[in-house]
């Protein structure tokens, strides 16, 4: 496969970093369930623009990931399952960040969100390797 000269990688490990952030969290001993799902968008769109940067695509700067997501079906199609994931992710990208008096994440929230970042990686990580999903490179 020849990989397009783009910084997309740097992408990727920022996005593994968030996840750092959410296994670290879920292993403390008081979990700040916002964070997590902050962790959770924040890897979710790093991972969308590596694959739009893959593709020789500017990363817009926003935290919509619905948009994000759209670019991403412009080139492939099959990105179109990751909106609904994508739509609740963006809740958290600045709302999670500060005080709200009417809405704060829960475990279930969190869990939730891990699980939705978890999908987008695999699907991103599929459409930059070719591989099957879950299987990795040797």
């Amino acid at each position: 496969m020849n990989v397009p000269e783009t910084n997309y990688a740097a992408w990727l490990a920022k996005a593994e970093n968030d996840f750092l952030n959410i296994e670290n969290n879920l292993k403390a001993a008081r979990i700040p369930w916002d964070t997590v799902c902050f962790h959770s968008q924040q890897a979710a769109e790093k991972l969308l623009k590596a694959f739009l940067v893959y593709q020789s695509q500017p990363p817009t700067r926003t935290h919509d990931l619905v948009a994000l997501v759209a670019r991403c079906v412009g080139i492939k199609a099959d990105f179109q399952v990751l909106e609904e994931d994508c739509r609740k992710l963006t809740v958290y990208a600045v709302g999670s960040r500060y005080p709200n008096d009417l809405f704060t994440p829960t475990k279930e929230d969190a869990l939730e969100m891990v699980g939705a970042a978890q999908r987008v990686r695999k699907l991103v990580l599929h459409s930059l390797t070719g591989l099957p999903p879950g299987e990795t490179q040797r």
